[in-house]
C-alpha cells in the first residue's frame, strides 16, 4: 500500500539540515570520488563555509598519511549507531554539529591539535562539526573530503564497537525540477538522524546510496529536494523512480 506523504511540493524552506547542505557541496566536482592527488600544502585544499567558519577539506591520500604518521586525531561526526558499526581506527565519537558538550572527548585536546572530522555525506556533518570546532578556537581543523566510505572501501584501518550492528545499503532514484540542478537531494532517517545526500543532475535526476545502520526497509524516511519534501518508507522510495 502506498503511504508516501507530500510534506512540501514547491517553494518554502526545507526541513532542518537541508539549508546547510544546498549549495555548499558544489565546490567538489564529485563528492563520492576517491581523489588520490596529494596537495603540496593545506592552503590549496578546497574550502566550504559552515557556521560562518571556513573549513578546508583534505583529500583521502593526505589524510591517510596523517593517520599513518600519527599527525592527526580523528572525529566521527555521524550518529552513535554509525560510529558503533564501524569507524576510522582511533577516531572518537563527537557528533555534528556541537559534539557531546562537556563530555565531548575533543574538549580534552589542545587547541593546536590537528583534527580531521568525517562523515558519509561526505562533507555535511563533517563540515558542521569542523566549523563548530574552529569557532571554539581549534586552529588546525580539516574535513575529510571523500568521506568515510572510500576510507573503508580502500581497506584502511577501521574498528567497531558493535559486532551485532547491521549495515544496510539502499538505492533511491528520483526526479525533481531541472531548475534544482547543482543542488542536492537529501534522505533523512528521522528516528536515528542518519542521512545521505546526492547532487541533482542537469535533467533534475538524482541517485541516493544509503548506508544506514539497523534501519530496515520498512522504516519511514524523509526525502528532500529544493522543490519538494516527501515522507514514505525506504521500500517505497527504492522500488521506483521518485517523482512529484
Amino acid at each position: 500500500m502506498e503511504r508516501r506523504t507530500v510534506l512540501r511540493a514547491t517553494g518554502g524552506v526545507a526541513l532542518g539540515g537541508f539549508a546547510g547542505l544546498a549549495g555548499c557541496l558544489d565546490q567538489f566536482s564529485d563528492s563520492e570520488s576517491d581523489d588520490t592527488d596529494s596537495h603540496d600544502s593545506p592552503e590549496e585544499y578546497e574550502t566550504v563555509t559552515f557556521n560562518g567558519q571556513t573549513v578546508p577539506f583534505a583529500p583521502l591520500e593526505d589524510v591517510v598519511e596523517w593517520w599513518e604518521n600519527g599527525e592527526a586525531r580523528f572525529v566521527d561526526a555521524r550518529t552513535q549507531a554509525q560510529y558503533d558499526e564501524a569507524h576510522i581506527e582511533g577516531a572518537v565519537f563527537s557528533p555534528s554539529p556541537d559534539g557531546l558538550g562537556s563530555a565531548d572527548p575533543v574538549a580534552e585536546w589542545d587547541t593546536d591539535t590537528r583534527i580531521v572530522t568525517y562523515c558519509v555525506c561526505p562533507i555535511l556533518q563533517a563540515g558542521e562539526r569542523a566549523g563548530t570546532l574552529i569557532e571554539n578556537g581549534y586552529t588546525d581543523v580539516y574535513g575529510l573530503a571523500d568521506g568515510f566510505n572510500p576510507w573503508r572501501d580502500n581497506g584502511y584501518p577501521v574498528e567497531s564497537n558493535d559486532g551485532q550492528a547491521s549495515l544496510s545499503t539502499y538505492a533511491i532514484e528520483g526526479e525533481t525540477d531541472p531548475a534544482d540542478a547543482g543542488e542536492y537531494a537529501l534522505a533523512v532517517h528521522p528516528e536515528t538522524g542518519q542521512r545521505e545526500a546526492s547532487r541533482i543532475d542537469a535533467n533534475g535526476g538524482y541517485e541516493l546510496s544509503l548506508h544506514f545502520v539497523d534501519v530496515p526497509d520498512s522504516s519511514l524516511l524523509e526525502l528532500r529536494t529544493p522543490s519538494y519534501e516527501l515522507e514514505g518508507t525506504i521500500e517505497e522510495f527504492s522500488s521506483e523512480t521518485v517523482r512529484v
